[in-house]
């Protein structure tokens, strides 16, 4: 009998070396939940505006003679896409943004680069998930990213000499349609 209690006394001892790792894993974990959230927190994850929008507004009030002046605006409608979930299972898309613009010329410009542009607003949306475009960081990131690559299209078409078409003549963009099914 007095051999069945050391027995029991030497298993339980056990328990308490898995408690306290348990304990210390769970420690270990919140830090770095707490981390994380810190992290995400000061790099504007939680905010309505994007941290990427603050710089884009920086960089205007630090130049602000690109944007006085007269706008414009440019329709794409009706884009048809498709995306997939975080499964791999295929989604559509339907997408229209309006541009706003310092080109006058806007729409003939749009007429002129449609084909580019529409090729690379598929190749942005392709490569992310709809989850992650549904999230309203997900939007602003692919915004500017469409913002940043629609520029470059439009001052690629700009023949050499050509100094009456301005150079990165977006200022803005503005989802019309955003429909994920």
């Amino acid at each position: 009998m007095a051999e069945e209690t050391n027995e029991n006394v030497k298993s339980s001892g056990g328990g308490k070396g898995m408690l306290i790792v348990l304990i210390v894993l769970i420690v270990v974990l919140l830090a770095a939940v707490g981390g994380l959230g810190y992290f995400m927190y000061s790099k504007g994850v939680f905010d309505n505006q994007p941290a990427q929008t603050n710089q884009t507004s920086q960089q205007e009030q630090a130049n602000p003679q690109e944007h006085t002046g007269d706008t414009y605006k440019g329709d794409v409608d009706s884009l048809v896409l498709n995306i997939t979930d975080a499964k791999g299972r295929a989604k559509l898309m339907k997408l229209s943004f309006t541009l706003k613009t310092t080109e006058s010329k806007i729409e003939a410009v749009l007429d002129e680069t449609k084909a580019e542009i529409v090729d690379s607003v598929i190749r942005q949306v392709s490569a992310r998930t709809s989850e992650e475009l549904l999230t309203v960081g997900g939007k602003a990131m692919l915004k500017e990213e469409m913002i940043d690559e629609i520029n470059n299209i439009i001052n690629d078409s700009i023949p050499e000499g050509d100094t009456d078409r301005p150079r990165n003549p977006i200022i803005d963009l503005y989802f019309t349609s955003f429909v994920i099914k």
